[in-house]
């Protein structure tokens, strides 16, 4: 084995221990789970069939709606992200983790990796739990074959579509949070400056006059297409396409992330 691969080994090794052994963080993942499944289950049962003429004629997108806790959850990938790096500054402990790991670029390419597969796996669990939830409330809302909403199934394509998008999309949130912390380093300026990023841009869209222009925001505002994902009805009418929504967001993620690395660089600890 190379140096350089040890060197990541153990930098991996070193940013899986802290993150799980230090409580402001190790109950973010699984408090992603949760907030994703209950809001998601929450919402799902608010919703039926009997505001609309027919049953049939409600045309509701219910994985969608099952998995609508995501916008909730986002906010604990969004805090795990921001202090996997923004903690160690605030402690005062970035220092010392500089110094075990010469290679700054290595530090970060670990903490993202440690990030995106706590995320990934909370996301997950979340996201399973939700669709059960939904596949369980939806039918005594109303929302049955027979009325056209099939079961929610992994089997499904579309289904299968948004429930990974899902995850993709809180794994890239959470990174994207890193880019941010490791930008600006105080933890409550980054975690305010990234939900207001993916809050307050969807707001001031609706505020647009102009249809054109409200289109064009919609195609830009990171969690707005990023959730395009989520769609399995109507989709030739978004502003955006799923994976292309996605996709926005990924070049957020990596815009923050490249600046994140570029200045911890150049900058001292």
């Amino acid at each position: 084995m190379t140096g350089r691969a040890w060197t990541g080994l153990h930098a991996l090794h070193a940013e899986w221990t802290k993150l799980r052994t230090v409580p402001s963080t190790a109950w973010l993942a699984p408090a992603l789970a949760v907030l994703v499944a209950a809001v998601g289950a929450a919402v799902t049962g608010t919703v039926d069939t009997s505001h609309c003429t027919t049953p049939a004629g409600c045309v509701e997108d219910t994985p969608k709606l099952a998995l609508s806790g995501v916008r909730l959850g986002q906010v604990a990938a969004v805090v795990l992200g921001v202090l996997a790096v923004g903690g160690e500054y605030a402690a005062g402990t970035i220092a010392a983790t500089l110094a075990a790991v010469p290679g700054r670029i290595t530090v970060l390419a670990a903490k993202a990796a440690v990030v995106a597969g706590l995320v990934a796996a909370g996301g997950t669990a979340g996201v399973l739990a939700s669709l059960a939830a939904g596949r369980g409330v939806l039918p005594g809302n109303g929302f049955t074959a027979a009325n056209g909403y099939p079961p929610l199934s992994l089997a499904d394509g579309p289904t299968a579509r948004a429930a990974a998008g899902t995850v993709l999309y809180l794994v890239l949130v959470a990174l994207l949070a890193l880019g941010v912390g490791t930008v600006l380093r105080e933890p409550a300026a980054s975690i305010s400056a990234v939900l207001a990023l993916l809050w307050i841009v969807p707001v001031v869209t609706r505020l647009v006059g102009d249809e054109a222009w409200r289109e064009r925001l919609e195609k830009a505002a990171p969690m707005t297409a990023g959730l395009a994902v989520q769609a399995t009805r109507g989709v030739d009418r978004l502003p955006i396409g799923p994976w292309e929504g996605l996709g926005v967001l990924a070049a957020y993620t990596a815009a923050a992330l490249l600046a994140g690395g570029a200045v911890l660089a150049v900058r001292d600890a």
